[in-house]
């Protein structure tokens, strides 16, 4: 990277600091990443005056040992130099900023929502990568002094020694000795004589040691749009064009060219120079979804949890520097260093994996609402079944709601029909996973060299191991839940801490020989698939299956080639594909997570189900969808066969606002967990005391618990909850943090707040 790249970045918003009065001195507001959550200031030396800066990590001595630490400046400011006296800079770690103006007051309003300390945001938002150079080394770089290059001509030298003088001063950029030698075809040797003359300057710079290369993607035109896409097109555009924020929902039924909308949106972003961020769900970042916006765009930056340290930090560069024009990735993806952004689209925005499960527990999609807001610029929220507080919102008038009710071509959506597993349980001669209605339509499918795709959202082959003689189930001894069978490995797994034991052959506690495996998961599915149907191909995808990098990639391509016939697995495949020869989705158990204690279970099932059912149908051939479950009846599922949308929401809000659940309140969850039971009840139920007490100006609002969790053990830690629910979240949050500011939990005992929870159990 050249000196002005690397002054270049951010520049729209750099600052520089000079003292106007001697008698004033320049300080350094600095923060830890660990949990000290304030500010602490440093003087800054005469001779870091030009280094400090906002964005820039230093070191600073802290504590009465003044022992090194690393900080992160967040403010330079200056003060009376008489005022009082502060410790020195020791130094400055990086070259540039690493986070702009805007970034920084980004973060530092996710620490203030989020309920944790700024530097463990700063933490979470630099990814390590970039913190740790990884993929670059120190090195000298050399270039011409402008004075040097003026006499040029007249200089008197070698031949080899001019002619790598005459390179170097021809690069745009300084080289290292060796890139030097290579232009000029010739050794180090008359390089160290130009050093050794003064006519060469030198730099030491951090450098890249390899260049990620991407693979070349044929370019596409753009696809005619139909009504209702350019309805929707038209929405973004105007927001565009007239330089303001607005949040824009895209409710379109799947198939209904939601992706064309984005792309040509972010082509007219394009045209005025600036850069667009599109997140997807992590899973979504398949071959289709990256090559289809590079066919368009060329140069896309895309970031998924694949990537090796050396192509994050590499990205990032690029996109710092303004290189990369599109950037594609899933939640972490909203912070992308972008010094021009100009729109931000949140594809699948109902996606529980934009929520972080870690500190700092942010939700992209408000973090993107909050940028887009503060660099003024449109957010666009797609997806065929929105949250509840998106549509909410959308319903409230705060959103811009933009409806795509017909699938591109006019396709039809697919036929959903159910079949109740209780007649089929009734049924002596069926055994299986597959009814005998999903069995015949599967046959009629592939006769005719069509693809099938199975949902069933639980891994494993048997989800329940027990002793039919005494009763006994083998459990987890760190968790409050059974072991899965897993049949390939013959391993009995817990999916939560990965405790593992060989799958016992009699029961452990009576030693009885014919213990029950029971329960059903893809891999036993996929067992009686390959059963029924020995003569076509059948490919499971789950986490089990799709642990090696580019195992997603690997599998869908060969379904798309035709190589295999039925593709089954778990909730990854229920989204974001589309496979024009698939003309049958199969849901085995449509009621896997239906009675959930979550009150989202119901939205989540209904999501699924229409995502899914919106695999097929995607091509001339239509499509058709047949739910197993052993409620028919139930609203949800009714809503969900008939794609119906509003009919669920008007089913499902008057139950949250009931209970004032979200979208009609703001949730805080504290999880309190420790080794010993008593002493963690006891520690939530001081935190509970301290939240009523803290709460009592806030009407309404209520705190429940505290209550053993739903798995009230997990990893060998005993969990307790309190929750806090009022519409009043700004009052709410500061009530939270003003509870446990202070408190000191006994040793062992750890706790969390969870700001906007989307996890319940």
């Amino acid at each position: 990277m050249s000196p002005s790249d690397q002054q270049s970045l951010f520049e729209t918003e750099a600052e520089r600091w000079e003292l106007d009065d001697q008698n004033q001195q320049l300080i350094a507001r600095v923060v830890f990443p660990a949990v000290l959550d304030q500010t602490y200031d440093y003087r800054i030396p005469d001779a870091l005056a030009g280094e400090v800066e906002p964005g820039r990590r230093v070191r600073v001595p802290l504590g009465h040992g003044n022992q090194t630490r690393l900080a992160y400046c967040v403010e330079v400011d200056t003060q009376p130099a008489t005022r009082r006296k502060l410790k020195d800079v020791a130094s400055v770690v990086d070259k540039r900023r690493l986070l702009s103006p805007s970034m920084l007051r980004l973060t530092r309003w996710m620490s203030e929502r989020y309920l944790c300390s700024w530097g463990e945001v700063l933490e979470g938002v630099l990814p390590a990568a970039v913190r740790d150079h990884a993929g670059t080394r120190v090195a000298e770089l050399l270039s011409v002094p402008p004075e040097v290059i003026e006499r040029l001509n007249e200089l008197q030298l070698p031949a080899k020694q001019k002619a790598a003088l005459e390179a170097l001063a021809a690069s745009p950029e300084p080289l290292t000795a060796t890139d030097l030698a290579r232009v000029a075809g010739c050794t180090t040797a008359p390089i160290k004589a130009l050093k050794e003359k003064g006519l060469v300057q030198l730099q030491r710079e951090r450098i890249h040691t390899r260049v990620v290369q991407e693979a070349e993607t044929l370019r596409e035109s753009h696809l005619t749009m139909h009504a209702d896409q350019q309805k929707a097109l038209s929405a973004i555009v105007s927001a565009l064009d007239e330089g303001r924020h607005e949040t824009i929902v895209l409710h379109g039924v799947t198939g209904s060219g939601k992706t064309e909308v984005y792309i040509q949106a972010i082509q007219h972003v394009l045209s005025f120079g600036r850069q667009a961020i599109v997140l997807v769900p992590e899973i979504s970042l398949t071959p289709q979804t990256k090559q289809r916006f590079r066919a368009r765009f060329g140069n896309v930056a895309v970031l998924h949890s694949h990537l090796s340290d050396v192509e994050r930090h590499w990205h990032w560069e690029q996109i710092a520097k303004g290189e990369v024009s599109v950037v594609v990735g899933a939640r972490s993806a909203v912070f992308a260093p972008t010094p021009h952004l100009g729109l931000i689209v949140l594809d699948e925005e109902h996606e529980s994996s934009f929520k972080q499960s870690t500190v700092p527990r942010y939700h992209a999609r408000e973090v993107a609402l909050q940028r887009a807001k503060a660099e003024n610029i449109p957010l666009v929220l797609g997806s065929a079944t929105p949250s509840l507080e998106t549509w909410h919102r959308a319903q409230q008038g705060e959103y811009r709601l933009v409806e795509m009710p017909d699938r591109v071509f006019s396709r039809p959506l697919p036929d959903v029909e159910t079949i109740d597993l209780r007649v089929e349980f009734l049924d002596r001669r069926q055994r299986g996973a597959l009814s005998r209605p999903l069995v015949r339509a599967m046959e009629e499918t592939l006769n005719r060299g069509e693809q099938v795709i199975l949902l069933l959202n639980r891994r494993g082959y048997s989800t329940h191991i027990q002793c039919p003689a005494c009763g006994e189930t083998v459990r987890c001894p760190n968790c409050d839940i059974t072991l899965t069978h897993h049949r390939v490995e013959e391993l009995a797994v817990c999916h939560y801490c990965d405790y593992r034991i060989d799958a016992p052959q009699q029961c452990p506690a009576c030693q009885f020989a014919g213990i029950r495996y029971s329960g059903l998961g893809t891999q036993r599915l996929e067992h009686e698939v390959q059963t029924r149907f020995p003569h076509h191909a059948c490919l499971r995808m789950d986490t089990d299956a799709m642990q090696k990098p580019g195992s997603h990639e690997r599998a869908l391509a060969a379904f798309r080639a035709g190589e295999v016939q039925i593709l089954l697995g778990t909730q990854m495949i229920a989204k974001g594909l589309d496979f024009p020869n698939v003309t049958l989705v199969g849901v085995v158990q449509a009621d896997t997570a239906l009675h959930l204690p979550d009150f989202r279970a119901a939205e989540r099932t209904f999501q699924l189900l229409v995502q899914v059912a919106g695999r097929t149908g995607r091509g001339d051939k239509g499509g058709r969808v047949l739910v197993q479950t052993f409620s028919p009846e139930h609203p949800v599922i009714q809503a969900a066969i008939r794609h119906d949308y509003h009919s669920f929401a008007q089913g499902e809000l008057p139950n949250r606002e009931m209970l004032g659940y979200p979208p009609y309140s703001e949730m805080v969850r504290l999880v309190v967990r420790g080794p010993s039971e008593a002493q963690t009840e006891g520690f939530a139920q001081l935190i509970a005391q301290r939240l009523r007490s803290a709460i009592l100006e806030i009407e309404p609002c209520r705190v429940l618990g505290p209550a053993p969790c739903p798995i009230t053990r997990l990893r060998g830690l005993y969990r307790f909850q309190v929750q806090a629910q009022s519409p009043h979240g700004a009052e709410l949050r500061a009530a939270v943090a003003k509870a446990v500011s202070d408190v000191k939990p006994p040793e062992g005992v750890q706790w969390i707040v969870d700001v906007d929870p989307l996890e319940m159990l």
